[in-house]
């Protein structure tokens, strides 16, 4: 019991680490200088750690189960998608074009409609949720809250985080599970391992992303000249960073010649 208990918090603990990696923070970054709320915030970054972790436990789990092995072209590919992820990113972000997406596919916070369905019974209203015109409590169901949590934060910002979290889990996948392989010797405790250390990413990344959106959010109120130039610096970060991935995993790591070279990191 004490080894199994060590695992999980080694596990925990290795992936809220995780989730300080330079790229990681850099690509979210990106993502919350444009938020408003710090809770939509940290729900970005559950989003992101949710894709991350599908990709780490399916990939993961196939090199654990299967003895899957992943050629050097395909893990350098794997990892320079996150470089062409970054500058993808990066320019949207500095164009503008982010926060016109931003903007256009985020609901209001009031005055739209919606259909949802209450014991058997779907119908729609405007989404005040005022007593006198809804019916019944804002948060007396399920789907109250989720209109609360996510409605209000839009397809387009749900999908994206989960996109970038997914992409994520691919370049990391390969060496977080042969790092598991050589510690953990039975399958079943190092999937275990792989889902508590995607949970601890989870946890991480909400913590992280909720303390990047607080300076975005105060400066935006106050000093509106600060708040474009956080903006500006994080979209020149993620370019410069998904630059030097591409370069690092197409140059260095051979991908762009007939010998690629790659070692899980």
């Amino acid at each position: 019991m004490i080894p199994l208990l060590s695992i999980i918090a080694l596990g925990f603990f290795l992936g809220m680490r995780h989730a300080t990696d330079p790229d990681h923070v850099i690509a979210v970054t990106t993502i919350v200088s444009r938020q408003r709320s710090i809770r939509h915030a940290a729900l970005i970054g559950i989003l992101w750690g949710l894709g991350h972790t599908i990709t780490i436990f399916v990939v993961g789990s196939a090199i654990i189960l299967f003895g899957l092995v992943i050629p050097p072209r395909v893990g350098l590919t794997m990892e320079l998608s996150v470089g062409l992820m970054l500058i993808l990113l990066g320019l949207l972000n500095l164009s503008g074009i982010m926060h016109w997406i931003t903007d256009t596919f985020t609901p209001p916070a009031s005055g739209h409609s919606h259909p949802h369905e209450h014991g058997g019974y779907i119908h729609s209203h405007p989404h005040t949720h005022a007593p006198e015109k809804h019916g019944h409590a804002d948060d007396a169901t399920p789907v109250g809250w989720l209109d609360r949590t996510f409605g209000r934060l839009g397809f387009y910002q749900i999908i994206r985080p989960l996109a970038v979290g997914i992409v994520h889990g691919l370049a990391g996948s390969a060496a977080v599970a042969l790092l598991v392989l050589t510690t953990i010797r039975v399958p079943s405790w190092a999937i275990l391992y792989l889902l508590v250390f995607g949970l601890g990413t989870v946890a991480g990344m909400m913590l992280i992303t909720a303390a990047i959106a607080l300076p975005f959010k105060f400066s935006q109120v106050r000093f509106t000249r600060l708040n474009s130039s956080l903006g500006l610096a994080s979209g020149l970060a993620s370019l410069a960073f998904g630059l030097f991935i591409v370069y690092k995993m197409g140059f260095i790591g051979g991908l762009f010649t007939s010998h690629p070279s790659w070692t899980p990191r």
